[in-house]
């Protein structure tokens, strides 16, 4: 990836044919999102729409304007250090009552321990001021391998039973360092 005279990334799309017996699996009806040869790792929905930004990647369920929701990462490499103090629960909140937007609610932290990450989430509903309607937002830190990312999910509250399981697919695959030398055959280097 390089970038053009106005600052905007310039994504090189490449498309690889995966060998037969590859190590790459996903839930029915998802696919595989990498980004950073491994540092980042979840499922989305298969038909989803895919925008790649400078400092993040975006995903809605339909085409912008037309979409209904838009789940969105961006990660960081860290210096190597034993992050396992890290106030990461203190953090998720923090980031969720500094919010912005007409905020009508502020859930629990959410947390998830992986053998090689750490993971903490919380949700906010708030009214979107352009249509006057009632929205959530989850917004996850996620702690491992010397990675940190943010995702965030803004979706409609009157969709929450449809796209909730859309979260919980992402958390439930995400995966943070696992670098990946071929992406034809999708396994892991080895340490």
């Amino acid at each position: 990836m390089g970038k053009s005279k106005k600052g905007k990334p310039e994504w090189i799309k490449e498309t690889l044919e995966i060998n037969e017996n590859h190590g790459w699996k996903s839930k029915d009806g998802y696919k595989i999102f990498v980004a950073g040869r491994g540092a980042v790792r979840f499922d989305v929905p298969q038909d989803w729409h895919f925008e790649p930004d400078e400092k993040s990647f975006r995903f809605h369920d339909a085409t912008p304007p037309n979409d209904d929701c838009r789940l969105e990462v961006s990660y960081n490499h860290l210096p190597k250090q034993d992050w396992s103090l890290f106030p990461l629960e203190h953090t998720v909140k923090k980031v969720a009552t500094a919010d912005r937007r007409d905020v009508i609610e502020v859930g629990e932290v959410q947390k998830v321990k992986r053998q090689t990450a750490r993971i903490a989430w919380i949700q906010i509903k708030f009214i979107d001021s352009n249509e006057d309607r009632e929205a959530y937002s989850r917004i996850c830190v996620g702690l491992g391998s010397n990675i940190q990312c943010l995702i965030t999910f803004d979706y409609w509250a009157d969709q929450a039973e449809k796209l909730t399981p859309v979260w919980d697919e992402v958390i439930n695959s995400l995966v943070l360092g696992l670098y990946i030398r071929d992406p034809r055959t999708g396994f892991a280097m080895p340490d």
